[in-house]
């Protein structure tokens, strides 16, 4: 509409675009009435998103209008639409008084709702963190500032190099991200949801440490311990502009700033994240997870801290072993279940305080306030009977707030309304002049009827009777038959067709007061509701510690509870190197399987550190590396865990290669995918990393993918030594363990019965005798005949093999100076692991996989050679010829 001149619109139209161009990226909800209005480019996007019906509103212009509008009493369930699908919307509200008002009302801006800084409780998902996030980046630091508005949580992070950021913002999992608009990191922007480009100037960090500054009420940022974090600070100045635009009020709940040090956690990246399935599953639901199995949390909060947890597990020592103290304490005596009985009564009071500070709170909001208030002191009660220290710091913190729970009990309903518009939420009893003012209101029927009745038998008229309606108020009607025996006294009001309406002076003088005590009633209860909001917030930040100690107690209760009902232990934790579990199990795959788990041991030591895992598909390889990383992961969360007994050292990182996926819109096939992660895991695990590696080099072809399997296997065993699960079908790789003493072979057990597999999972030390490729194939329904087919190929194959490991050792080694193919395919080796060495790049040739059933020309070439009758240079001639024949 920048083309048209705003003169040519009428003045409500020029009011609105003149609001428009202020938020020219959000949807602009126009209050008329009682309806939000949306016009031109707005309307016709609003109505393919919330599916309303597209109108016109006459001309502005000359031009026909395009108008969607919503019911304003339905906003939320819009707005909540309008969020889940990353659309920002700026609520425009009428502030001026129509009665008063000389053309169009006032209207403004009073709040945008954007899906980073909602506080609704209609608008939000209560299982999870909805999170604003900036990121600033200088050089290779890429710094975050991340907030929880609806809970006033405010911390900041840096990490050096784009994998660690990529990590990182797949735990965080913004609602909405801003970024500057000269940031040209396309592996950051790619597919991001809720994507904000703004202006570079937001991100200067001078300007962020006086937004911060004045924010908190400090001279500097010094005693919240991340003033050294320039880059991080100065996202977080960009964050909070961006919220206090977009709230229109103050933050006050937002009143520190935390940084978070990524040493103290353990690191995981992006690919561990997903393959891990820590709280989303492969297909990015819930269903299945580690936090599913998990989260029997009793209030929301509890919930959303303990996916915290499972997405940044700590390797501080003490921290962990406190925690291990509480849930050892909860556990004695079933004493997490009186404790669990009390916080399912508590409100998810994060968002609550939340809204209180934002002025938003509704009157259930306070009456959840309420109950979780008076729930403390027996909370109290319970936590005074355990001994463990870290229980007692909680109880510290909960507290109790007699004064507030004696106000809110005394002020609100038990069952208030759901807003405070209609009134109706403020309890009889609390203030004598609101109880006055409804006392006129609701005479008014009583008054009604003794005035009926004392006019009746004053002027004789049967059919006089008194009335309301909201248009002409109060009135006496007489039937136009007998309206000529009204009273001199009575004042004509309406003339209906059967009947004649009166007011008196008596009349006037109640109606007068009856009406402007309704709304004077509605008008002080919603002062006396503000005042309360206000009476809240004077201890707010007490209350938020308190609701955060209440956060952590759910989640202690809640992993003793786990820890009860799925027979979990308590594993000795250590600062030494070292994995050890004994009979450990897979907490997810347990839970859905219809047959009981088989549980299984590992060791992980400084002279055992790499295990070369193999055995069948299907065999349970994949299940005991991932168990073996989700133990690791729950003892770094001061959990119990699936197993009879373990001792874990802390572990700085935990890797991932597992399974197989592209990335077509990154122009990334499954084969680059899978050698960026295995990239990643080589220049950045540590001794003291967990390292999951299954199948590598697969996508390739065969000589090439043994030879980077063995090679990554070799780097790993040599030089980074982290503790490493390395799956594999290539059996050459099983020869590690003779030129690494840091290395050794562990299997998935099988057997055969009648030509089909069992399956055992169970590990057994030594590496597997068959890969049983062809029985997996049967199971999968591979037709028999083809089944068949690759049998005789395999027998085929093999027999070239032990054709071509004939040749004589001399013969093999002079041809050291050709060509330099790998070792010989998996596909070739399904019965016994060979007995020679690991190939090296220099190592002899291999047969061709899928060569002619004939012998090779090479074999057939020594056949006719008579060494005893060759002169040296005949010799020689031969083994040139032979060398070319190999080439070929």
């Amino acid at each position: 509409m920048s083309s048209t001149k705003e003169s040519q619109h009428t003045p409500m139209m020029q009011q609105y675009l003149k609001i428009k161009a202020e938020h020219p990226h959000e949807l602009v909800f126009y209050r008329m009435g009682d309806f939000y209005e949306l016009f031109f480019d707005d309307a016709k996007r609003a109505s393919e998103l919330l599916d309303v019906t597209l109108t016109a509103r006459g001309k502005s212009g000359g031009e026909p209008i395009p108008m969607a509008g919503i019911p304003f009493h339905a906003a939320d369930g819009y707005l909540a639409k309008l969020v889940r699908k990353g659309v920002s919307v700026a609520i425009c509200e009428q502030i001026g008084d129509p009665a008063t008002s000389k053309g169009p009302v006032e209207r403004k801006v009073v709040r945008i709702v954007t899906p980073g800084t909602v506080s609704d409780e209609s608008l939000l998902d209560e299982s999870r963190d909805n999170l604003l996030v900036a990121l600033h980046v200088v050089d290779d630091t890429f710094g975050f500032a991340t907030m929880d508005i609806g809970s006033g949580r405010f911390q900041v992070l840096e990490v050096q190099g784009l994998d660690a950021a990529l990590g990182e913002l797949q735990r965080l999992s913004p609602a909405e991200l801003l970024v500057s608009e000269d940031l040209m990191c396309t592996e950051i922007l790619e597919k991001r949801r809720g994507l904000r480009r703004r202006a570079p100037w937001e991100f200067e960090l001078e300007t962020a440490q006086r937004l911060l500054t004045q924010q908190f009420g400090t001279q500097d940022l010094a005693g919240f311990g991340c003033d050294h974090m320039t880059t991080a600070l100065a996202a977080a100045g960009c964050l909070l502009s961006y919220a206090q635009e977009t709230q229109r009020t103050a933050l006050p709940h937002i009143n520190a700033i935390s940084g978070e040090n990524r040493d103290e956690a353990v690191a995981m990246d992006a690919a561990t994240r997903r393959n891990l399935e820590l709280d989303i599953n492969l297909n990015g639901g819930d269903e299945n997870t580690l936090f599913d199995v998990l989260n029997t949390s009793s209030t929301a909060m509890g919930g959303r801290l303990l996916r915290r947890w499972l997405n940044r597990p700590l390797r501080e020592l003490s921290t962990l072993k406190a925690r291990q103290s509480a849930i050892t304490n909860l556990l004695e005596n079933y004493q997490f279940e009186p404790v669990r009985q009390s916080l399912k009564r508590i409100g998810d009071l994060e968002r609550i305080l939340g809204r209180l500070a934002l002025r938003s709170a509704r009157p259930r909001d306070l009456s959840r306030l309420y109950t979780s208030l008076s729930t403390y002191p027996e909370l109290q009660g319970q936590l005074k009977e355990l001994s463990a220290p870290h229980l007692a710091e909680l109880a510290s913190n909960i507290g109790t707030f007699p004064d507030l729970e004696d106000l809110l009990g005394r002020a609100i309903i038990e069952n208030p309304p759901v807003v405070i518009r209609e009134g109706g939420v403020i309890a009889e009893g609390y203030d004598e002049e609101l109880d006055e003012l409804r006392n006129i209101s609701s005479n008014a029927g009583q008054f009604l009827i003794d005035l009926e009745n004392q006019e009746k038998e004053r002027t004789g008229i049967s059919t006089l009777k008194v009335g309301y309606n909201r248009v002409h108020g109060y009135y006496i009607e007489i039937s136009r038959a007998m309206s000529d025996k009204a009273p001199t006294e009575y004042i004509r009001r309406q003339t209906l067709k059967n009947a004649e309406r009166f007011i008196t002076p008596e009349l006037k003088v109640f109606e007068d007061k009856a009406l402007s005590a309704k709304s004077r009633a509605l008008s002080r209860e919603k002062a006396l509701y503000d005042e309360i909001i206000e009476r809240l917030n004077e201890q707010l930040q007490p209350l938020q510690q308190a609701a955060a100690a209440v956060s952590e107690l759910d989640v202690l209760t809640t992993l003793a509870e786990r820890a009860d009902a799925l027979n979990f232990t308590c594993p000795t934790l250590t600062q030494e190197t070292g994995i050890a579990y004994q009979a450990g199990r897979h907490p997810v795959v347990e839970k859905v399987s219809d047959h009981p788990f088989v549980p299984n041991d590992l060791a992980f030591n400084d002279e055992r550190k790499m295990l070369i895992v193999t055995g069948p598909n299907m065999g349970g390889k994949s299940t005991y590396m991932r168990q073996t990383a989700l133990i690791t992961l729950l003892a770094h969360i001061g959990s119990y865990i699936p197993a009879e007994s373990a001792t874990i050292g802390m572990v700085d990182r935990i890797f991932t290669r597992i399974g197989s996926s592209d990335d077509l819109a990154g122009g990334r096939s499954t084969f680059m995918v899978e050698m960026t992660e295995t990239a990643n895991i080589l220049n950045n695990a540590t001794e003291r990393s967990l390292v999951l590696m299954d199948e590598i080099g697969r996508g390739t072809s065969t000589f090439d993918g043994l030879s980077l399997a063995w090679a990554c296997a070799t780097k790993l065993a040599d030089q980074v030594k982290p503790f490493t699960l390395f799956a594999t079908h290539y059996f050459e790789l099983t020869e590690l363990p003779q030129t690494h003493s840091n290395v050794a072979n562990i299997h998935l057990d099988a057997t055969e019965h009648n030509d089909n597999i069992v399956f055992l999972h169970n590990i057994q030390e030594g590496p597997a005798s068959k890969s049983y490729g062809l029985q997996v194939a049967k199971l999968a329904g591979i037709p028999a005949d083809v089944v068949k087919l690759a049998k005789q190929q395999l027998d085929m194959l093999e027999g070239t093999k032990s054709a071509i490991q004939a040749v004589p050792e001399n013969l093999a080694t002079s041809s050291s100076t050709g060509e330099n193919p790998a070792a010989e395919s998996s596909a070739a080796n399904q019965s016994t692991a060979p007995k020679t060495s690991i190939p090296s790049l220099d190592d002899p040739f291999q047969g061709d996989m899928f060569g002619a059933s004939a012998p090779h020309p090479a074999v057939e070439a020594l056949e006719d050679i008579d060494p005893d009758n060759l002169t040296p240079r005949q010799a020689l001639e031969q083994l040139y010829q032979l060398k070319e024949l190999l080439s070929r």
